[in-house]
């Protein structure tokens, strides 16, 4: 009864907090994110209402609205920076140090175990969560290297051991997490953000300044895949290798010969969920979709039935849930908020590192996703909102600044 009255409560506070900002948020009123909130509201509500004529009894007793508006709240985020270069790194580096504390101070047991081999999460959700909020900090703290280490003075030292210290805490918590959807996002990440920095280079005719730091951190970098592979060759291996006989399958078009490993089960959950949106493309089953697709897939196995709601792909389980109409409203999202980024660095609103920060989150976040719906539980919530923010109140600076500020 009292989740019942909660939820309730938490969707009547969002719809009153909306009309709040439509009458007195006049910057807001201005900006295409409210509109594509209230998109994300509309297809939500739309998808409910012909849900619940369609499929009654698989519809919940209300629209559920914040399971795509919670997205939306680094707009909350981005002004509360207020344009800040400053305040934005200030955030991300609190976070990344309140999260260190907590796994390092709740978990040290979960180390031990994985150093000796065993896969740990260190006590967030799951396995994966934990590994994928390590990869973001590994991450920042590559692109942010120089920013933390190369300015002079009497404390380079102590940053740059303090650097260290934390860059192999997260690589180790990356390589114990066996985490492979966060291994490849990596591998992929890191590269495209070393590319765009050399397009750069090349562009601006300084390719010898950004030739040693690229040299240092390719230095660095193989260094710590050294480590790593001395330290937990035997683990990297095993876990890269587990999944041959599923990649075998995949590329002989046996699907039905796929067997329920972890990729195996993510491979026919995938399919059962295309089952169910050639129904309903345009507008989904309703907020519930993807536990539906779990729960009545009639050839899916039990065992899947019983240890998984959730389909391991955020895009997949917003079209089975809002159908194309939810996957439009979220492209949309995405390409306001690269072309918000690519505008305030090109207004040089946002620095060079916080720019190439967000592109490379961009291709990881994509990444880990495919495999992981991390942006429907709140580890990913609070990741997307915090960066997100970090980028967009730099775009609403350079947007709303004044003509002559632009030139």
């Amino acid at each position: 009864m009292t989740e019942h009255l909660g939820s309730k409560a938490g969707t009547l506070s969002a719809l009153l907090g909306l009309i709040a900002i439509l009458v007195y948020g006049k910057t807001m009123r201005r900006s295409a994110a409210l509109w594509l909130l209230l998109a994300a509201i509309a297809v939500q509500v739309v998808s409910w209402t012909f849900g619940y004529y369609h499929h009654p009894q698989w519809i919940a007793d209300n629209p559920q609205i914040d399971r795509l508006a919670k997205l939306f709240i680094f707009t909350a985020v981005a002004w509360w920076l207020g344009g800040s270069t400053r305040n934005t790194l200030w955030l991300w580096m609190l976070a990344l140090l309140g999260f260190l504390i907590a796994v390092l101070i709740t978990g040290p047991g979960e180390w031990l175990r994985g150093l000796e081999g065993e896969r740990v999460g260190f006590g967030i959700r799951n396995d994966q969560h934990g590994s994928m909020l390590f990869g973001v900090a590994f991450l920042g703290l590559v692109i942010f290297a120089r920013r933390l280490i190369m300015p002079a003075g009497r404390w380079v030292i102590w940053r740059s051991a303090v650097w260290g210290v934390v860059m192999a805490v997260c690589a180790t918590a990356i390589a114990i997490g066996q985490t492979r959807a966060v291994w490849l996002a990596l591998l992929i990440a890191l590269p495209f953000a070393g590319l765009i920095m050399l397009a750069w280079a090349h562009w601006r005719g300084t390719g010898k300044r950004i030739l040693r730091p690229l040299l240092v951190g390719l230095a660095l970098g193989s260094l710590l895949a050294l480590c790593a592979a001395w330290l937990f060759g035997g683990v990297l291996i095993e876990r890269v290798t587990a999944e041959s006989s599923v990649i075998h399958q995949l590329a002989h078009g046996n699907l039905d010969a796929v067997p329920y490993s972890s990729i195996g089960i993510r491979i026919h959950s995938w399919v059962a969920a295309f089952e169910w949106i050639s129904e309903r493309p345009l507008l989904g089953w309703g907020g519930e979709g993807r536990s539906l697709v779990i729960a009545h897939t009639p050839w899916l196995p039990e065992m899947v039935k019983q240890n998984f709601g959730h389909l391991h792909n955020f895009f997949i389980e917003v079209w089975v849930a809002y159908g194309l109409l939810g996957v439009a409203v979220i492209a949309a999202l995405a390409f306001w908020i690269g072309r918000g980024t690519w505008l305030a660095w090109r207004g040089g609103a946002m620095p060079n590192d916080v720019a190439l920060f967000g592109a490379a989150f961009f291709v990881y976040w994509i990444i880990v996703n495919q495999f992981e719906s991390y942006d429907s539980f709140w580890t990913g919530v609070y990741v997307h909102n915090l960066v997100v923010g970090g980028l967009v109140t730099h775009y609403w600076r350079w947007r709303y600044a004044k003509p002559e500020e632009k030139l």
